[in-house]
């Protein structure tokens, strides 16, 4: 099976899209070669919407089996769109980037250090789950500098092991270090991962393939 792909050409997929157990939810222009080969790779319903009319949904959006946190600025259709899926908590606060501030799995959440302790105990409640702040390597999205699942947990390569050892206190899956994209520390950025399978930006190296195919587990 193909484990790379673009979104119109770009190789960051994750930022056109987020998988979430199984669903994956993808802009409504995405092609039919990129519904196919998501659906193909993750075994997923896919959940065709904008969000606050934005095809950057993987920077919108976060979440896990129990529910999506979303961007306060979604409008009511699309909200009502992913109601059908799971229940939603909206972020009306100035952070409301959920896709980019939260990484989150059915066992916990890691977010952005500056998030007001208000939202991330809004957020733990919400998912049902214990919730951390966390740096990694350097960057404050963990969103986008890390990809969860509840096989495993993939991270930006120059995190610190004091790093990696909180959040295997709390992901209670292996967690390891990789890149997508021929380098890129910013993992969630051009990674679509899930229990059953995963999908990388058409820049990704085999070495990085084999990096996430260790980490989750997928690896004959």
């Amino acid at each position: 099976m193909e484990r790379t792909i673009t979104f119109g050409g770009d190789p960051n997929i994750g930022v056109f899209a987020r998988v979430l157990g199984d669903i994956a939810i993808i802009p409504p222009e995405s092609t039919d070669d990129f519904r196919a080969a998501v659906k193909a790779a993750l075994n997923v319903e896919l959940v065709e919407t904008t969000i606050q009319g934005s095809t950057i949904i993987g920077s919108l959006v976060a979440g896990n089996s129990r529910g999506l946190v979303v961007s306060g600025l979604a409008t009511e259709d699309e909200v009502d769109i992913l109601a059908e899926h799971r229940e939603v908590l909206l972020l009306h606060e100035s952070m409301n980037a959920a896709g980019n501030v939260i990484m989150a799995n059915d066992s916990f959440a890691a977010v952005h250090p500056d998030m007001p302790t208000d939202m991330m105990h809004a957020i733990g409640e919400f998912l049902g789950v214990e919730v951390i702040t966390l740096v990694l390597g350097g960057v404050k999205t963990v969103g986008m500098a890390g990809v969860a699942t509840n096989k495993g947990v993939i991270v930006h390569p120059r995190a610190t092991d004091q790093q990696i050892a909180r959040l295997e206190q709390v992901a209670k899956v292996p967690v390891g270090t990789g890149s997508i994209n021929m380098g890129s520390g910013l993992v969630g950025t051009g990674l679509l991962v899930n229990e059953s399978g995963y999908i990388a930006g058409n820049a990704t190296s085999g070495f990085e393939l084999g990096r996430i195919e260790d980490v989750f587990g997928f690896l004959e």
